[in-house]
């Protein structure tokens, strides 16, 4: 997968069914009209509407993903993001010293 304009929706798509959610109890699980919950999350999964980033972080919270895994193009890398998140502060901070002598990487923002 790497065309950003599908991803959102792709990975919404993804997570919901993970969940095993439907639709409409994705949309009443974040608030949205119980008449119009099926529609909007349809249209968030094929890419028609974008939602804002309060209702972004209620999708996030409700699928239990970073917000980062909507917006990973390569499938790898949000499997990673998945991966990384699972790990306590202490493992992410091991494996990324790791990865940065294993391959001789470093990540370019102080963090």
């Amino acid at each position: 997968m790497c065309d950003p304009h599908v991803v959102f929706g792709t990975r919404l798509r993804q997570a919901r069914q993970q969940c095993g959610l439907s639709q409409k109890q994705l949309g009443l699980e974040i608030g949205i009209d119980p008449a119009t919950a099926s529609p909007r999350i349809n249209q968030y999964e094929n890419n028609r509407h974008r939602p804002g980033e309060q209702t972004i972080a209620k999708l996030s919270d409700t699928l239990q993903v970073p917000t980062a895994f909507f917006f990973a193009e390569e499938d790898e890398l949000a499997q990673l993001i998945l991966l990384c998140v699972q790990l306590s502060k202490e493992q992410q901070r091991v494996l990324s010293r790791y990865i940065e002598e294993k391959y001789g990487v470093e990540c370019c923002i102080d963090i």
